[in-house]
């Protein structure tokens, strides 16, 4: 499994799917291979995680090459000791599958969102990711798409079919929910956000929304920019006394805690698939205020709302303090919807594929790669 920053996950969806699936398919007897960063102290990389054997390897420390030269690297290594499938995360690492089909190694590439899309992308990037999208299509034995808004994007794009597998969620524990205390907050008693710092993420928008509310309760603001300050400086402005900017938070039960004592958990993600941290608060049993694009919608259904404007989400935030109780049943009912989505089936599907792959690599069919139709606006 290569592709992401490693295990144990303390980042993003790729990092969650490759740690949950990987330690189930290595509860099942599969000898699990996962390519870490090493950026953490030698005596933090540890040989062992849940049952999956982690190989570190370098990469540069630069947005635009950070993924790319970590990747190159493992399929380096990974030419060198074989596999028998290999599971590439995100459709930028596209152009190192030719090296992989020359090692007849089966390879499936779970290609997540519309990287292009994103505003941390030059033109240069954008038109790579762009690039990157016809390669997954061209040289994978299969993708793996996460939410159907994906699924229908490579079709409509290149007629290519999908696998559908999601990301899975789980139900935090009564001490996890004890833990907030130590943060001096109490159940109920705030709103939260989880996100990376990037303009795609819309954190600017909902501490705006937040501001121009007349909301008792605090805001409480998770996350970081891993890389520059500009954006994180606009939040930081846009911010009130009310807003509590914890940073980032790596200890997963205090932010199990997090989301599970919050009024509303409120999610700003604009172009990725399904998202484990919307699948994490629903899982919680928190009532979602999420931004209005359709892979939130398909995860959420009736049980969420929605906003895409600072105004719209004031006059949300306000309804909720106004009558918590509401809240709560709103959020049983994504506790109800996110039961769609469970690791065990997850990791099932993975391993149902792993077996078709060499099947999928002797029958050498691939699609062409060639888009169909012009990008969406």
């Amino acid at each position: 499994m290569l592709g992401t920053r490693g295990v144990p996950a303390h980042y993003g969806g790729f990092e969650t799917c490759v740690e949950e699936v990987g330690a189930r398919l290595a509860a099942r007897g599969h000898d699990v291979v996962v390519y870490c960063r090493s950026t953490a102290p030698k005596a933090q990389r540890p040989k062992r995680h849940r049952g999956m054997r982690l190989v570190y390897l370098p990469a540069i420390r630069r947005r635009s090459l950070e993924t790319l030269s970590h990747s190159a690297i493992s399929v380096a290594h990974l030419m060198l000791h074989g596999a028998d499938v290999a599971f590439f995360y995100n459709s930028a690492n596209a152009a190192f599958l030719p090296l992989a089909r020359l090692r007849r190694i089966p390879v499936a590439t779970h290609v997540d969102g519309l990287e292009w899309k994103r505003a941390k992308w030059s033109g240069a990037g954008r038109r790579y990711y762009r690039v990157a999208e016809q390669l997954a299509v061209r040289w994978s034995d299969a993708l793996i798409a996460d939410a159907q808004g994906i699924a229908d994007y490579y079709t409509a794009q290149f007629a290519a079919p999908t696998v559908g597998i999601a990301y899975g969620t789980a139900t935090p524990t009564p001490e996890a929910v004890h833990r907030i205390s130590e943060l001096g907050l109490e159940p109920g008693g705030y709103h939260l956000v989880v996100a990376r710092f990037e303009p795609e993420n819309h954190v600017d928008t909902i501490v705006d929304g937040y501001v121009r509310s007349g909301c008792a309760l605090p805001l409480v603001v998770v996350g970081s920019a891993p890389y520059g300050r500009e954006y994180t400086d606009r939040v930081r402005r846009l911010a009130d006394g009310r807003v509590r900017m914890l940073g980032g938070i790596w200890d997963n039960e205090l932010l199990d805690g997090l989301y599970a004592g919050a009024l509303t958990y409120l999610h700003g993600h604009s172009v990725g698939g399904t998202n484990p941290s919307l699948l994490r608060a629903m899982g919680a049993s928190t009532a979602v205020i999420a931004w209005d694009v359709n892979f939130n919608e398909e995860v959420l259904g009736d049980a969420g709302l929605y906003f895409s404007r600072p105004d719209e989400l004031a006059r949300l935030l306000e309804a909720a303090e106004s009558d918590p109780e509401a809240e709560a049943l709103r959020g049983l009912r994504g506790a109800e919807e996110a039961k769609r989505y469970d690791w065990n089936d997850v990791a099932e599907r993975y391993e149902a594929l792993a077996k078709e792959l060499p099947a999928r690599r002797a029958a050498g069919r691939r699609m062409s790669g060639r888009r169909l139709e012009a990008a969406p606006r």
